[in-house]
């Protein structure tokens, strides 16, 4: 059995005429984040750290900017992708820690689903999946709110069967 770790990051932009998606969540606000997909920068960050973990490279290498077919995509959709590939390689998903850093909006009321939306498409309990959001108490260009940004470690088995 090999147990790998795996560290993921992501930031974007937030801006007018986009809408805040996080998590797979719809989120009210009066900005949106930008980017090629739907910018979601929490399934971004968990997505890499799936890769590291299992040395598939990133996120911008399976899904490339450049490609028309990934362009404003569901990020749920690119996790699901993520997690069969890990699948073929027999990796198992121990557990997967992140957190979500943002001025505002609060994250609070959306943590519950963001939490059953990556367990469902990593086919997991939900009790093996974290998500916390704080912020930066007003310093750097989330606490300026100018983007946001999100970072996770998971933990990974792989059985050598």
């Amino acid at each position: 059995m090999d147990i790998r770790i795996g560290n993921g990051y992501d930031v974007h932009r937030l801006v007018e005429g986009r809408n805040l998606i996080i998590g797979g969540v719809l989120i009210p606000y009066e900005k949106g984040l930008l980017g090629h997909s739907d910018a979601d920068v929490l399934i971004h960050a968990i997505i890499d750290s799936l890769l590291g973990a299992t040395k598939k490279g990133d996120i911008g290498k399976l899904f490339p900017d450049n490609d028309d077919s990934f362009k404003d995509i569901c990020s749920l959709e690119l996790l699901k992708r993520v997690y069969n590939l890990l699948k073929e390689d027999n990796y198992q998903i121990i557990n997967i820690d992140s957190t979500i850093i943002a001025q505002a909006p609060k994250m609070r009321p959306y943590i519950d689903k963001m939490e059953e939306n990556i367990a469902m498409c990593l086919n997991i309990d939900k009790d093996k999946i974290n998500v916390k959001a704080t912020t930066e108490e007003g310093l750097g260009f989330t606490g300026a709110l100018e983007g946001i940004s999100a970072s996770a470690v998971c933990l990974v088995l792989k059985d050598n069967k």
